[in-house]
Formats: structure tokens, sequence, C-alpha cells
């Protein structure tokens, strides 16, 4: 019943509070925080239950952001748009690197249907090769948060050097419209900032309903005793695979939807640093709440937003103040906080309010 009460209040805070007290800059920035919101929800599923600390999800973020850059830079690249060019319609990166022609990976992300399809599946997919290669051999643990850190660098770079394909350094930019819809307006923003958060209210039952059966038990039992679990026979790896690929699509739903309410995806947040910055926002509201998962991250990027605008040079330091806090003094991060002082103290204050229980005579005593 909490979790529902919990979730309901951050629907009202997300669909009514935030729309009807924040301005149009205000409310846009508050939707690229609720992007990370998909990714932290699933690191409470991978890290949180299963135990699986990836420092890498920047890398799914990143390619479900531009598998939607791709197909809005496909339709900002027309023909008559590109006129001046001298291989007109290809994105203007391409040409400026002399590429004469469309790439054939780049070809179907002219129809948005197959668009979506890879949103989901192209990032799933790399999850799916990555959790195999490694949890088929039980790497676990720091090694596997490592693995994963590597690879978020590694696909970093390789984006910045192929230019060419990519847009580089600079990413995929000068994103204009979805099916001719602009969607640099303020009444763009807002539709879209309702999308995503509809969305995420959505992937937050799905990992709701994942944590709560079965499997969501098995998740724990293989994080708290993994040994034991394989000893009773079943595939522990198939799991962590699971589990995995599933937070690899809530990431990439929310670099999708990233790259909509901002307008463009670059290599800097598929990094090793951004990847972190997510694992922060996870950790500092609760790696095993959802909800607390997904106000962590609207808190800490607020604050980033605060402080990158007043003191930018402090916010490095309050992100290693975060770190010490959520290992030293709240290991469970600010739901955790909530779970073992708040909410007992509401629970005394509200009990004490309560009339007294009028005692109740037994039949037998009647008459006696």
């Amino acid at each position: 019943m909490s979790e529902r009460i919990g979730l309901l209040l951050f629907a009202v805070l997300i669909l009514v509070v935030l729309p009807l007290g924040l301005d149009s800059f205000r409310l846009n920035n508050a939707g690229k925080y609720l992007t990370y919101a998909f990714v932290a929800v699933g690191l409470v599923l991978c890290w949180g239950l299963g135990g699986i600390l990836s420092l890498g999800q920047g890398v799914f973020f990143g390619l479900g952001g531009y598998c939607m850059a791709m197909f809005l830079k496909l339709e900002a690249s027309d023909p008559e748009s590109t006129a001046i060019q001298s291989t007109p319609g290809i994105p203007d990166f391409m040409d400026w690197n002399q590429i004469t022609a469309l790439p054939w990976f780049w070809e179907p992300f002219h129809s948005l249907p197959l668009t979506l399809i890879a949103v989901i599946v192209v990032p799933t997919l790399f999850a799916y090769v990555l959790g195999v290669a490694m949890f088929k051999r039980r790497v676990g643990g720091v090694y596997f948060a490592i693995i994963t850190q590597a690879v978020a660098s590694i696909l970093s770079i390789l984006i910045i050097g192929q230019q060419g394909l990519t847009g580089g350094v600079n990413g995929i930019t000068d994103l204009r419209t979805l099916l001719g819809w602009d969607i640099r307006s303020d009444d763009a923003k807002t539709i879209l900032y309702f999308v995503n958060a509809v969305l995420l209210i959505g992937v937050i039952m799905l990992a709701r309903f994942i944590k709560n059966c079965r499997l969501g038990r098995i998740l724990v039992a293989i994080r708290d005793k993994e040994d034991r679990l394989r000893f009773t026979g079943y595939d522990v790896a198939n799991f962590k695979v699971f589990v995995f690929c599933v937070a690899a699509a809530f990431s990439a739903i929310g670099g999708a939807m990233f790259t909509l309410q901002v307008g463009f995806m670059s290599p800097s947040f598929v990094g090793i640093v951004p990847s972190i910055e997510m694992v922060v926002f996870c950790a500092v509201g609760g790696r095993l709440s959802l909800i607390g998962a997904a106000y962590g991250a609207l808190i800490v990027n607020y604050a980033k937003t605060l402080l990158s605008e007043s003191f930018p040079e402090l916010w490095l330091l309050a992100m290693g103040a975060l770190f010490i806090g959520v290992v030293m003094v709240f290991p469970y991060g600010l739901a955790g906080l909530y779970e073992q002082y708040l909410k007992p103290w509401v629970a005394e204050r509200f009990r004490r309010r309560l009339p007294a229980a009028e005692p109740v005579i037994p039949p037998s005593a009647v008459g006696q």
C-alpha cells in the first residue's frame, strides 16, 4: 500500500505540481532530469535487487538517444534543406567529411516505427551480448563494474573517432522536427515533458511488477546468496542477463526521450563520467526503492543545475560529498532515511492522535 501511495504522490508531483509551478524553461529542465530517472529505475532492478553494479549505463542511454537522433537528423536532412551541400540529402557532418552516400546502417532510420524498435532492440541486444559474455563465465562484482566502465570509455572513443558517421565530438545536433512537428517550440517541449512523465510512470509500474513477483525474489536471492541459489538448480546467469537487459532497455528509453526533450545527442552522455553520475542518482535516492531512485535523479540534477548556475566550481566537490555521504551516512539513500527515521515518527504521531479503543468485553463475562 505504501508503494502505491508513493507512486501516486510522485505522479501528482510530475504531472500536476511541476507543470503548474514551473515556467517552460524550467519544465524542460525537469523533463531532462526525468530522462535520467529511467536509468535510475533500471539500476534499482539491476544493482539494488540483483547486486549487479553497472558503471556503463551511459552506453545504453546513449545508444537509445543516438537511435532517435539519427531519425530526427535524417528528417532534417531532406534534399531541399541540404541543397547547398556537395551531396544533398545526407546529414551535414557527413558532407563535411566528404561522405557521398548515406551509410547502410542509417537507412532503417528513415522510418519512425523501425526507429522506435531500434531504440529498444539495439541497446538490449548489446546488453545481451555483454551479459552472456560476462555472466556465463561468472564474472561479477567489481570486475563486472570495471568492464562496463571500460565499455563506456571504448564506445565514447569510437563515436568520437568516427566523425563522418556519428558526428564526432559534437554529436548529432540541429534536430528540428518529428514527422513535421517542430520539437523546438515551448508547446512541443511541454507535450514531450508529459509524454516523458507518463512513460516514466509506466516504467516504474513495470519495474514494480518485476520487483514484487517471484522473479524479484530470485534476484534478491542472487544478490545475497548466489552460490546457494545455483546449487538448488537455478541458472543464475540467465536471470542476471535478463535483468541487465531490462535495465538497458529502461536506460535506452530515457536516452531517446532525452534526445527529443533537449534536441541533440553527443558522446558526452556515453562515457565514464555520466555513467558514474547515473549510479549516484540511484544511490542518493535509494538503490532499493524505485520511487526513491526517481526522486534521486530529480534532486541530484536540480542541485547540479543550481550549483552550476551560481557556483560552477563547487559541483565536483558536491559530487564527492554525495559519494562519501552515501557510503558512510545513508547507504540506502534518501528512501532508507525515510524508512528508518521519518516513517516510524509519522506512524507514532498518527497513532497518538487516534482515540483510544474501548475495551472489548467477552460475551462470557456479560451478566456475571
